[in-house]
C-alpha cells in the first residue's frame, strides 16, 4: 500500500553552524529505511509522467519499485540503464522544475523525492564496489568528444557502450568541466564525480587531459583522425557588468573564484592557488553559481551579501540553494542593480554601489521587468565583489574552425537539433556551448541525442 504522507520524507543535513566552517557535502543521504518510505510515497502511475519530465529519460517508476523491494543496487543498475551519472544527478538535478515538477503526488502535496532516491540508490551501488563494466567489441569506427563535462562524458559512455572507440580532449588538468570546477564540494563531493568518470573509462572511454582544442590542436585535425567529432566544451568565458570599478582589485568573475576554490581546492592550507579571504564579499547575481559563490565565501569567513534586480520571488536559483544560503548567514539586496565599484587609493575595491530598482511589466522572457526608482541609491561595504551574472562559449573553438557558424551570443549553431549536428559536416554539438549556461541534467540529455545520432550515421 502506497505511503499516502503529504511530505517528502525529510533527508539529514548538516547543521548550519558547523558547515559553514567547513566544505563537507551539507545532505547526508537517506538511511535505507528513510528510502523506502520515500519509495511507497510513489503511486507507480500508469502513464509515468515523471519519465516525460526526465531529460534523459530514466525508467523511475521502475528504479522507485526496486527500493521499495529492498533492492537498492537493483535500482541503481536500472537507472544507469539510461543515466551514467545518476549519483552526480541524484545531487545537482534540478528535479522539482523536471521530474518531480509533473509527479501526480505533487498535486496534492509534495512530489516524491525523486532526486534523493536516485541519489540513495547511486550511493549504494557505489559503495558495494560500483557497476561491472565490459568493454564491448569494438565496431572499428572512432570519435573525438571535446569537453569532460556532463555532456561530454554522456555522449562518450552512450557511444563505448555501443563498441567506439572515444577519446575525450579536456582542456583542464582534470575530468569532469563544470563538475569539478564549477559546483562546490559541499553539493557535489568530487571524490563522487572522479568514481564516475572511472566508471566511464572502464568502459573504454580514453581521457586527455591539458589539451586546449582550438590551441593545442584544432578540430580540423580531429577530423583528420576521428570519424565524427563532439564539441560540449560549456560555457566558460564569463559575462561582466561593464560598470566602472569592474578593474579593481579583489573583484572576481564567479567562475575564477569557484575555479580557485573547486578544483584548486584553494581553501584548504595545502593548496598552491591563493583566495583572497575577504571579510565582506558582495555577490551579483540570482542563480545557482551565485549561490555558490556565496555559501564559498560563507565558509571562507566573510560577511556575505547577494544583490540581485528583481525580487526573492524571481530567483532563478534552486529553491534549496536558496533555503540553505538564508540558513548559513548570507543576506540578500533585493531590487538593485550595481552602478559602480568604488575603491581606495591602493586600488582595492570598498563598496558597491548600487541603484534601487522597482518592478514593472514583463521583460522578453516574461519576467518582471527591473526598473530604477529615481534618486534612490545606496552603498553596500565590500572588500570583495564576485560577478556572477552568466557565462557564455569561449570562442575559441569556433575561431579556429572554418565553417563552424554561431549566434549572436557566441553558441553553436544546429542545423539538426534532433541530432545536434553544426553547420560543420561530422562535427556534432550539444550542452552549454549551444543553449548557454543551462543545467547538468540538460547537458546530459543533449550529449545522449547527439551520441544516437552519431551511432546512427556512423552505422
Amino acid at each position: 500500500m502506497a505511503n499516502m504522507q503529504p511530505n517528502k520524507t525529510p533527508m539529514p543535513e548538516l547543521d548550519a553552524a558547523l558547515r559553514i566552517q567547513n566544505f563537507e557535502e551539507v545532505a547526508l543521504g537517506y538511511t535505507p529505511e528513510e528510502a523506502k518510505a520515500e519509495a511507497e510515497r510513489c503511486l507507480n502511475c500508469k502513464h509515468k509522467p515523471c519519465v516525460n519530465g526526465c531529460p534523459v529519460g530514466v525508467p523511475i517508476p521502475e528504479f522507485i519499485t526496486k527500493i521499495k523491494e529492498g533492492d537498492a543496487l537493483g535500482a541503481a543498475e536500472t537507472i544507469l540503464s539510461m543515466n551514467m551519472l545518476p549519483a552526480i544527478c541524484g545531487r545537482v538535478c534540478p528535479q522539482e522544475s523536471q521530474c518531480e515538477q509533473v509527479c501526480v503526488r505533487g498535486i496534492k502535496g509534495e512530489p516524491v523525492a525523486i532526486g534523493r532516491l536516485e541519489r540513495f540508490a547511486a550511493d549504494a551501488l557505489r559503495e558495494a564496489g560500483g557497476a561491472k563494466q565490459e568493454q564491448p567489441a569494438p565496431n572499428g569506427k572512432r570519435v573525438a568528444v571535446v569537453g569532460s563535462g556532463p555532456s561530454g562524458l554522456t555522449c562518450a559512455g552512450e557511444l563505448a557502450r555501443l563498441g567506439f572507440s572515444v577519446t575525450v580532449y579536456e582542456a583542464l588538468h582534470k575530468p569532469g568541466g563544470v563538475l569539478v570546477y564549477g559546483i562546490p564540494e559541499f553539493r557535489l563531493p568530487k571524490a563522487i564525480v572522479a568514481e564516475e568518470i572511472s566508471a566511464l573509462e572502464k568502459l573504454g572511454v580514453k581521457i586527455r587531459t591539458n589539451v586546449v582544442i582550438g590551441k593545442s590542436m584544432t578540430v580540423d585535425e580531429l577530423l583528420e583522425e576521428y570519424d565524427a567529432v563532439y564539441i560540449g566544451s560549456g560555457a566558460g568565458l564569463p559575462s561582466f557588468l561593464n560598470i566602472p570599478g569592474e578593474e579593481l582589485n579583489g573583484v572576481y568573475s564567479a567562475n575564477e573564484y569557484l575555479t580557485r576554490i573547486n578544483l584548486m581546492k584553494a581553501y584548504t592550507e595545502t593548496s598552491r592557488t591563493p583566495i583572497y579571504r575577504a571579510k565582506k564579499v558582495v555577490v551579483v547575481g540570482g542563480g545557482n553559481v551565485a549561490m555558490d559563490a556565496a555559501r564559498c565565501a560563507r565558509r571562507l569567513g566573510a560577511e556575505v551579501s547577494i544583490v540581485y534586480r528583481r525580487t526573492e520571488k524571481e530567483l532563478p536559483a534552486r529553491l534549496e540553494e536558496i533555503h540553505h544560503a538564508k540558513e548559513e548567514g548570507i543576506e540578500f539586496a533585493f531590487l538593485a542593480s550595481p552602478l559602480k565599484l568604488e575603491g581606495d587609493e591602493n586600488g582595492w575595491v570598498r563598496s558597491v554601489h548600487c541603484q534601487q530598482m522597482e518592478l514593472s511589466e514583463p521583460d522578453a522572457s516574461g519576467r518582471a521587468r527591473p526598473v530604477p526608482v529615481e534618486g534612490a541609491e545606496f552603498d553596500i561595504p565590500a572588500d570583495c565583489v564576485i560577478i556572477a551574472i552568466g557565462n557564455t562559449p569561449n570562442p575559441l573553438i569556433s575561431a579556429t574552425t572554418e565553417g563552424l557558424e554561431t549566434n549572436r551570443w557566441g553558441c553553436l549553431v544546429l542545423t539538426d537539433e534532433d541530432a545536434g549536428l553544426t553547420t560543420r559536416e561530422r562535427v556534432y554539438a550539444g550542452g552549454d556551448v549551444v543553449t548557454g549556461a543551462a543545467t547538468v541534467i540538460l547537458a546530459m540529455g543533449a550529449g545522449k541525442t547527439a551520441a544516437a545520432a552519431i551511432a546512427k550515421q556512423l552505422s
